[in-house]
């Protein structure tokens, strides 16, 4: 039914030697019903490969099938799809019921059908007080329900959200997102999320896509892409505060730093110049501890906190509980890890090794 399936996908901007290319052959597949989540930093391409699916962008190589039919030279009418957008874009002068009900009336279906199909949308995202409002008379958050209610009503393979949630404040879009959620979960559609905040895409993603200058970095569960990153890149970008990263030389069970020389819990995957990755939350505080932290800044974040310092000349976070006594800047104190939680890069090509 729903299923996406992305083919060697490139878009370039211009023609020639001059043009300028923005997304580089990215592929993947999207089961029916999944919930998929493209994210990365702006300018990476993600808005623009959704917008590719949606058919408001020409595709300039590649393919893309939607349901098991290529529909590159379809209009966007054709596809199947609806889209909810950053901006809301609601018609000011209507009610939150003619706006839901607009892309039916066009289709020309039944007024019943539409009567029904709105009141369903209402009921499932509690707009049925609202149904005679303007757009005016609703908060943010219900622009956004409004907006997705527009969609829902539309009963299509695809759902396609394009940064629907940066423009509301936290408390909003925390709400918003479990909104969405249930959404996905009774209505089981097919649904492409791109967003720039990687804490919506670790909540509401089944698989996440993580784009980087046009290419895919990885794609796989929020557990795998932050348990296991496959580049620096992922690694830097996934996670609050993000991982640590520390280009060293590795030396037997031993890896320079700088000046200073860090014994290691077990082996790296092999000898010479590799970039060693800790999370924050990995390091504990330990007195006999065998890596040595000098202590800069401390940041109070309420059941926890975060310690600035310097490991063998490469910054270090260390995110611990509020409930420990915390040291002091121009404190050293001692750190251990456990081998799980080392990972290793290719100082170079930023891979995992």
């Amino acid at each position: 039914m729903g299923a996406i399936a992305l083919r060697q996908v490139e878009k370039r901007y211009g023609f020639g030697p001059k043009a300028n290319q923005v997304i580089h052959g990215v592929s993947a597949e999207i089961a029916d019903g999944e919930f998929i989540v493209i994210v990365g930093p702006s300018g990476c391409g993600k808005s623009t490969l959704l917008r590719m699916v949606a058919g408001l962008e020409v595709i300039t190589g590649g393919e893309i099938a939607i349901g098991g039919r290529v529909v590159n030279r379809l209009e966007p009418a054709e596809r199947d799809i609806a889209m909810v957008f950053q901006n809301y874009a609601l018609y000011p002068h209507m009610s939150v019921f003619e706006n839901m009900a607009y892309g039916l009336k066009i289709a020309k279906l039944p007024k019943a059908e539409i009567e029904a199909r709105v009141q369903k949308a209402a009921k499932i995202l509690e707009l049925g007080a609202l149904l005679q409002r303007k757009p005016r008379e609703l908060s943010g958050g219900q622009r956004q329900r409004v907006a997705m209610g527009r969609a829902i009503v539309r009963q299509p393979q695809v759902f396609l959200f394009d940064e629907p949630l940066s423009n509301l404040d936290a408390k909003l879009r925390a709400a918003t997102r479990l909104e969405i959620q249930k959404l996905h979960a009774e209505l089981g559609v097919t649904s492409l999320f791109v967003t720039h905040d990687q804490v919506e895409a670790m909540t509401l993603a089944q698989r996440m896509i993580v784009m980087n200058a046009g290419r895919i970095e990885q794609i796989g569960t929020p557990e795998q892409v932050y348990g296991q990153p496959a580049t620096t890149f992922v690694a830097s970008f996934i996670g609050s505060p993000p991982m640590n990263l520390m280009p060293g030389e590795v030396d037997g069970l031993s890896v320079r730093l700088g000046e200073q020389r860090l014994p290691l819990p077990a082996a790296a995957p092999r000898q010479g110049a590799l970039t060693l990755g800790v999370r924050p939350e990995h390091a504990t505080l330990d007195a006999d501890g065998p890596w040595a932290l000098q202590v800069e800044m401390l940041e109070m974040l309420g059941a926890e906190r975060l310690v600035y310092g310097r490991l063998g000349g490469a910054a270090f976070t260390l995110r611990i509980e509020a409930t420990l006594a915390p040291p002091k800047p121009g404190d050293t104190v001692r750190l251990r890890v456990k081998p799980e939680h080392l990972h290793w890069f290719d100082s170079r090509t930023g891979q995992r090794a």
